[in-house]
C-alpha cells in the first residue's frame, strides 16, 4: 500500500489494531507503524517481546532493525518522554518556548500558539492562560503586543519550567474528573487517587466561541463534559469515572 495516498494512515492503523488486538493497551501500543511493546519487569519483558514477534510473523510483517531500540527504561514516543514514572512533555518543545523572545508580529505569535497547542495536555487551564494570545490572532495584522500579553508570556515560560508528570491509570482503577467554567473558557482534569495524592492524567481546555460565552454555568459544564467524553473515549470506555 502506497503511503501517498490519502486515506493510507487511517487503513494502516486499522490493520494494526486488527493484528494486535489481543495486546493493544496491555502489553503494547501502537499508532501507525510506532510500535512500543512495555513490561513492568525483564521477566514480563521478554515474554511480551516473544509474543509480539510471535504475532508480526504470522501476518507476515517486518520490522527495519535500525529503527529498533530494546530495554530501554526511558525513550520518547509520539513526541512525549515516556518512562516507567508517568508521561513528560518533550523537553525540547519546552525550551523552544523558554529561549523564545517576546513576539512582535504576527507570524510570530502564530509560531508561539502552535507550540503551546503541542504542549496542551500538560498545560491546566491553558485556554484562560493563553486567551490574551489568542485575541492577538483575532484581531490579526490590527492586533498588537500588550503589556497583557507580555505579562502572560512571563507566567507561561514560569509555568512551563514545572510541568506536571502526566500518569498512565492502572486497570480497574477509578479515576475523578474536575470540570471548571469561566467566562471565556470551560477546562478539566482528569485524575487519578493514590492514597489522597492526585495525579493529572490528561488536562483538556477550550476557548468558548462567542454564542457559548452566553450558555449558562450549568450548560458551559455540560459542552465540558461532552468534549471530555468524545476526547478521552478510551478512558470512558475502560475506567469508571
Amino acid at each position: 500500500m502506497p503511503f501517498d495516498l490519502k486515506n493510507a494512515d487511517a487503513t494502516y492503523q486499522l490493520m494494526i489494531d486488527a493484528v494486535f488486538k489481543g495486546q493493544r493497551g496491555r502489553n503494547l501500543e501502537a499508532y501507525v507503524d510506532d510500535i512500543l511493546v512495555k513490561s513492568r519487569n525483564m521477566e514480563e519483558y521478554f515474554a511480551d517481546l516473544r509474543e509480539t514477534f510471535n504475532t508480526l510473523r504470522k501476518f507476515n510483517l517486518k520490522l527495519n532493525p535500525t529503527k529498533c531500540t530494546f530495554g530501554t527504561v526511558s525513550g520518547k514516543f509520539l513526541g512525549y518522554l515516556i518512562s516507567v514514572r508517568g508521561i513528560e512533555a518533550n523537553p525540547d518543545k519546552i525550551s523552544a518556548v523558554l529561549s523564545m523572545p517576546s513576539p512582535r508580529s504576527l507570524k510570530e505569535i502564530q509560531k508561539l500558539t502552535g507550540r503551546i497547542n503541542s504542549l496542551g495536555r500538560f498545560i491546566s487551564k491553558v485556554g484562560d492562560r493563553c486567551l490574551s494570545f489568542f485575541r492577538y490572532l483575532c484581531k490579526g495584522k490590527k492586533g498588537q503586543w500588550t503589556d497583557e500579553c507580555e505579562a502572560t508570556f512571563t507566567e507561561l515560560k514560569r509555568y512551563l519550567t514545572t510541568t506536571p508528570m502526566l500518569v498512565a491509570p492502572k486497570v480497574g482503577e477509578v479515576l475523578s474528573l474536575y470540570l471548571r467554567a469561566s467566562d471565556v473558557a470551560v477546562s478539566a482534569v482528569l485524575v487519578n487517587d493514590n492514597k489522597g495524592i492526585y495525579r493529572p492524567i490528561f488536562y483538556i481546555s477550550h476557548i468558548l466561541l462567542d454564542t457559548e460565552a452566553r450558555y449558562p454555568t450549568l450548560e458551559k459544564l455540560a459542552l465540558t463534559f461532552l468534549m471530555v467524553a468524545r476526547k478521552l473515549c478510551p478512558y470512558c470506555q475502560s475506567h469508571t469515572i
